[in-house]
């Protein structure tokens, strides 16, 4: 039988009232729910590597089903949604909370460890709003498919255990524009540690509740950061200096693998440095620093993939500013904040070192890197695919004509013809110091590459494919993709449509190319 035993409920002041009603919850950490009952669950996908995690069955059952749809409960389980607040795109948007997300209550897994189990599209809140609490099989399953993608290419993120159709429609208007229409709904379940997020002492302190922020505060690090001691001004900056380093490692993976989140909110950032929310997010296709998939973000491009270590650093300020009221004086809260872009700078030139398979140091590094990102935008070039065929490059074509040179190359270019003139020169240019630097190795180079240069990553337009074959009654292509997830660095034979950039048909296609935050 499953163990759950949910320390946020058991440690935490839950909001007095139980009625399901939207309303501005003060003084308590979480609210008292229930998860609203759908028409027809049917499983659309399992994972049975994060079903073994908790103890779960391998395949699903007809109980789980009924369970992760919303339908029924099993012992033991409390369920709630937690109360928290946010800044929005800079903006205070005061209390936020789950507003679609209802957590079932916290396993105890079979080795003891402790997971959160979460719905996400269960039905309405106390947080939310305006909405109706559910989510459409587009999102649900782009949410699972990431969340696994990436845990296989070794990003800190949460978790998915299941998929599944609700057997009701959703009204959804996809682009914002007037054109709602209906879609066909799901749940996906999410697991985590916990979903503690920025925003959950934003709120408090926001509201000078000293006393709420200091229970949320205390109960984090003594459940999640029990090594920096017992709670006092001194262990919360300890605790802050840890989220600190976790998020700039955090942000230094999502460039290491191309990842966009699309809206880092500061209820959208994990205190334990994970990836969480996974809403109009996006992989880049041609290197550009300044892409947004998140059509919300086009204004200011705010959360732009070149932006986000920037963003985070902003955020970590706002943390800063909620936890002051504990900590009583500001410099120490200052002086490690002022360490993120320290850590980031290390993080992201050893990140690119493994991504170039460079041994050792060399003052010129960092130049090297910042020429190569020059040339990837000279000409839209496909970032996944560029540093996997890199690694094929041989040192021993460095004296070679430049289009020879750059030639292994094509295939990264979506317009390949263009690549002459003073581009194919910038490109060789680079090519011959990158490979002089990198010198004559190539077995050991390209197994240091191909280890940190993912070849399958979940492009939007193969999520878009693989929603529209489920929407059509046919799941059997999301079970290969994720399948092929799993092992996104080694090279699958048969599975080389996994691997493409992206076709023209889907440059600007909605879903294809970008999102809204609708789902």
């Amino acid at each position: 039988m499953t163990r759950f035993d949910d320390r946020f409920v058991r440690s935490l002041p839950a909001d007095p009232e139980t009625d399901n009603v939207v309303r501005q919850v003060r003084g308590a950490a979480y609210s008292k729910v229930q998860p609203t009952p759908v028409s027809k669950p049917t499983m659309l996908a399992w994972v049975p590597e994060v079903a073994a995690l908790l103890g779960l069955p391998e395949a699903p059952t007809d109980e789980w089903t009924t369970v992760l749809a919303g339908n029924a409960l099993l012992p033991g389980m409390a369920p709630y949604a937690a109360c928290y607040g946010g800044h929005q795109f800079g903006n205070w948007a005061g209390q936020l909370g789950d507003g679609r997300a209802i957590t079932l209550g916290e396993v105890i897994a079979p080795d003891d460890s402790r997971w959160d189990l979460q719905l996400k599209g269960p039905g309405p809140t106390p947080y939310s709003r305006r909405a109706d609490g559910r989510a459409v099989l587009r999102s649900s399953l782009r949410e699972l498919v990431c969340s696994e993608a990436m845990f296989h290419l070794g990003v800190p993120t949460t978790r998915a255990l299941a998929l599944v159709a609700t057997g009701d429609q959703v009204e959804r208007d996809l682009l914002y524009d007037g054109n709602a229409r209906f879609e066909p709904g799901a749940i996906t379940t999410r697991v985590a540690p916990s979903f503690i997020r920025f925003g959950t002492f934003e709120l408090p302190a926001s509201r000078g509740d000293k006393e709420l922020l200091q229970k949320l505060v205390d109960f984090t690090v003594t459940t999640f950061f029990p090594s920096l001691g017992a709670p006092s001004p001194e262990t919360y900056v300890a605790f802050f200096s840890e989220v600190v380093r976790r998020t700039a490692v955090l942000m230094m993976e999502w460039q290491r693998v191309g990842f966009v989140h699309g809206v880092m909110n500061t209820d959208n950032l994990s205190i334990l440095g994970l990836t969480i929310d996974y809403g109009p997010y996006g992989w880049l296709e041609g290197f550009d620093p300044g892409w947004t998939p998140n059509t919300t973000d086009l204004p200011g491009k705010r959360y732009a993939f070149g932006n986000q270590p920037q963003v985070a650093q902003w955020n970590l300020m706002c943390l800063a500013n909620a936890l002051f009221p504990l900590v009583g004086e500001a410099k120490p809260l200052e002086d490690a904040l002022e360490g993120y872009a320290d850590i980031a700078a290390a993080e992201q030139l050893s990140m690119m070192r493994k991504k170039l398979g460079l041994a050792g140091d060399d003052v010129k590094d960092r130049e090297l890197m910042r020429d190569l990102f020059r040339a990837l935008m000279s000409t839209e070039t496909d970032m996944t695919l560029f540093y996997r065929l890199l690694a094929r490059v041989p040192a021993a074509s460095v004296s070679a004509p430049d289009d020879a040179l750059v030639a292994p190359l094509a295939e990264a270019f979506y317009a390949p013809e263009q690549v002459k003139g003073d581009v194919l020169e910038g490109f060789a240019e680079w090519l011959r110091r990158y490979l002089q630097r990198a010198g004559p190795d190539d077995g050991s180079r390209a197994k240091v590459m191909n280890a940190s240069n993912p070849l399958y990553v979940p492009r939007n337009y193969l999520a878009q494919t693989v929603i529209q074959a489920v929407e059509q009654g046919e799941p059997s292509m999301l079970a290969e993709w994720l399948t092929v997830l799993k092992r996104p660095y080694v090279e699958q034979p048969g599975m080389e449509r996994w691997a493409k950039k992206r076709p023209e048909w889907a440059r600007h296609q909605p879903g294809s190319s970008m999102l809204s935050c609708s789902s």
